[in-house]
């Protein structure tokens, strides 16, 4: 805690859990803006079709992945944010610590949550690249888009271990907020 003394006293606290989710929640965002940028960038300086037109329209077969992933990585970096402000309610607002194996649960929650997620929202996103023709159309290695729908099965196993960190994470998570919720404080009156 640091005072600050100016014409009026303030107490400044810090939520250390709430920072690293922010922290991660800002990362997440750079990344997938960064990853659109260069997919944009890249259909826009190697060929002549309408990359972003073509996927609007084909929002059937391996497509569809490609606007999944993206929304799937949005939602991801949302839940990450909201992550942080639960952590601030239990350190700040509720004056909780979490230490020991609920810190254990915590990291858990924080590396299964950005790295199951991230990958395996990247991963559908790829997918869909590659099953749409979207992917072998901006490598240059084809002049038109060709589906490839067999292409898809290999994501299958990635994908699905990837949402297994992902849930891993997250209930580790709620784990955590959980126990340090319910954990009685020592000066906390004993409720009649």
């Amino acid at each position: 805690m640091t005072t600050v003394s100016d014409a009026r006293a303030r107490n400044y606290f810090s939520s250390v859990w709430s920072n690293r989710f922010i922290i991660a929640a800002i990362v997440q965002g750079t990344v997938i803006t960064g990853l659109m940028l260069a997919f944009v960038a890249a259909q826009t300086l190697t060929s002549g079709i309408n990359v972003i037109e073509f996927l609007s329209l084909s929002f059937e077969g391996p497509a569809k992945w490609i606007f999944l992933g993206y929304i799937f990585y949005m939602i991801l970096v949302v839940a990450t944010a909201v992550s942080a402000v639960f952590y601030n309610h239990l350190e700040i607002s509720m004056g909780r610590k979490i230490r020991g194996f609920r810190s254990v649960l915590a990291w858990v929650h924080l590396v299964g949550m950005n790295v199951g997620g991230a990958a395996a929202t990247i991963t559908m996103i790829f997918a869909g690249l590659a099953g749409s023709g979207v992917l072998g159309l901006i490598l240059g290695g084809s002049d038109s888009l060709q589906p490839n729908t067999a292409i898809m099965d290999q994501f299958i196993a990635p994908i699905a271990t990837f949402t297994g960190l992902l849930s891993i994470g997250m209930i580790s998570g709620g784990l955590a907020y959980v126990m340090t919720y319910l954990r009685k404080l020592p000066y906390s009156p004993k409720r009649t």
